[in-house]
């Protein structure tokens, strides 16, 4: 993976319709951006390769499948130690409620995305999981009342 690939206009404009039409063909793609499609796959290819694409996939509607209730929840732990924040994130990844953790710096140590059906999923989450959880100190949950922007994708250059 190559840590700052060189992008040109094209590479982005690419990358910009890969964001927001996923599942364009690649006959389609090279069209909107006036390649070949054999330039286009290649180009394709080499984006990839470089890391710059990580992965394909479709955006679902959480409210469709039943999980009607997103919260933020801001975990501390009680220790910094190695083995404590290495149970606390092989938890993590284990519990199907969190679509994100992101590590923080400030007063609180994690950033939990969590997606269920509804505030007593959400309590059992909470209490037979996340607190539960060796070396939880604190948690402090925000729920969202509406999204008001959630980008298909993530800003591009300008080349």
């Amino acid at each position: 993976m190559d840590a700052n690939p060189t992008l040109d206009r094209t590479d982005l404009r690419l990358l910009a319709l890969l964001q927001t039409q996923g599942r364009a063909s690649n006959a389609e793609l090279a069209a909107q951006i006036n390649l070949s499609p054999s330039a286009c796959l290649r180009r394709t290819q080499r984006l990839e390769a470089a890391g710059v694409i990580s992965s394909y996939g479709a955006r679902l509607e959480a409210r469709a499948l039943g999980l009607g209730l997103q919260a933020f929840v801001r975990v501390q732990l009680e220790h910094h130690d190695q083995p404590t924040i290495d149970r606390f994130a092989a938890a993590v990844t284990s519990w199907d409620e969190v679509v994100a953790c992101h590590a923080l710096t400030g007063d609180m140590d994690y950033l939990l995305q969590i997606l269920v059906r509804d505030l007593d999923h959400f309590s059992r989450f909470l209490l037979d999981k996340l607190l539960a959880a060796s070396g939880v100190a604190d948690v402090n949950s925000s729920f969202v009342l509406r999204t008001v922007k959630d980008a298909a994708g993530i800003p591009l250059p300008t080349p």
